[in-house]
């Protein structure tokens, strides 16, 4: 009697039934290994956390810049516009622990070339 039907009786996919395709661990791999060519701290290890409608990447700050410790800071947000499937890039404005707009971008390749090159340091500090 009223049997529920199970994600994969459905056949809708998960943007048909609007719900956001990220984050999910394919894209969040990719993003990892396209940090490995980002143009600073390359020597130090970032991670790639799961986010609301996206990801968030963390890194030891080497630098001492932000954290005298060398403690692990937030890096950038990276948040998915599912109705216009665009990228949303965030910087952390440290001094006032508040996520900062930097721009928008048609794909995550886009992102993540912005991303690794930073040559403004926004990102990478």
């Amino acid at each position: 009697m009223g049997e529920r039907m199970n994600s994969a009786m459905n056949p809708w996919s998960e943007a048909e039934r609007g719900v956001s395709p990220h984050p999910n661990d394919v894209d969040r791999k990719r993003i990892e290994r396209a940090l490995a060519q980002r143009q600073r701290y390359r020597y130090v290890s970032p991670y790639v956390r799961k986010a609301a409608d996206g990801y968030r990447i963390e890194s030891p700050c080497c630098s001492r810049n932000v954290d005298q410790s060398g403690g692990v800071i937030d890096i950038a947000r990276l948040e998915y516009l599912d109705p216009c499937s665009a990228w949303r890039l965030y910087r952390k404005d440290h001094l006032r622990d508040q996520w900062v707009a930097e721009g928008e971008y048609t794909s995550l390749t886009a992102v993540l070339q912005r991303l690794n090159e930073d040559p403004q340091r926004l990102f990478w500090r």
